[in-house]
């Protein structure tokens, strides 16, 4: 097989929980009578990590407003939204058909290590990942180093890894790695704003996934 190593971002390419996260951060703005962003100006932010997101949805805050608003929006995503955030259809059983040809699977994201622990549990997808980066562990994206680290702990060389990801920030992020990169089009950013970041393709839904790896054996 050509590639070895599957890295995945998570929130809007796995799970579906752009919705929690774009009304989780309007309530929190709101509870801070902070001006509240579009939908779109928090879809453009999701991939990065929490907080250059923060600054460039506000500005920069001061200390008690920073840390009022990142203890606010944790509890706002995790207790008070009952937003559902499923897996897209097909994850789960695409996911145990990878592991099962051998690939080692990753992800990478711009959650923090408790915020992937939960959704691991929730899902009770852990089994599936070898390896992982979150957002409290690495640079935020789209700087490289996550998946540089990646890499590193694989032991497996860059033109065997494969990055898969929704937004234009993962897209980046495997450009500048120099990695090979997939789209998908149904979380925050659509396939023509991917296709400028060069992916081998920007995929509909999951089950064109196993046909474009067969592809590239």
């Amino acid at each position: 097989m050509k590639y070895q190593l599957l890295i995945f971002d998570w929130d809007g390419t796995l799970m579906d929980s752009i919705g929690r996260i774009v009304s989780s951060m309007q309530a929190t703005a709101t509870h801070l009578a902070l001006p509240v962003p579009t939908d779109t100006q928090v879809r453009d932010i999701i991939g990065l990590s929490l907080e250059p997101a923060i600054e460039r949805l506000f500005g920069r805050l001061d200390g008690q407003q920073h840390a009022t608003f990142l203890a606010r929006y944790r509890d706002q995503y995790v207790e008070l939204d009952p937003t559902p955030t499923p897996l897209f259809a097909g994850v789960p059983e695409m996911l145990a058909d990878l592991r099962q040809q051998g690939y080692q699977l990753a992800v990478a994201t711009g959650k923090a290590r408790r915020g992937l622990n939960r959704v691991w549990q929730e899902t009770d997808t852990a089994q599936f990942f070898q390896l992982s980066r979150c957002a409290d562990e690495s640079a935020s994206k789209p700087d490289p180093k996550m998946l540089h680290e990646l890499l590193e702990e694989a032991n497996c060389d860059l033109s065997k890894a494969l990055m898969i990801g929704d937004s234009i920030h993962d897209l980046r992020m495997a450009e500048a790695a120099g990695m090979d990169r997939v789209g998908v089009d149904f979380g925050v950013h659509s396939a023509q704003q991917l296709s400028v970041y060069s992916p081998l393709a920007v995929l509909s839904n999951w089950q064109q996934f196993p046909s474009l790896l067969d592809a590239e054996r």
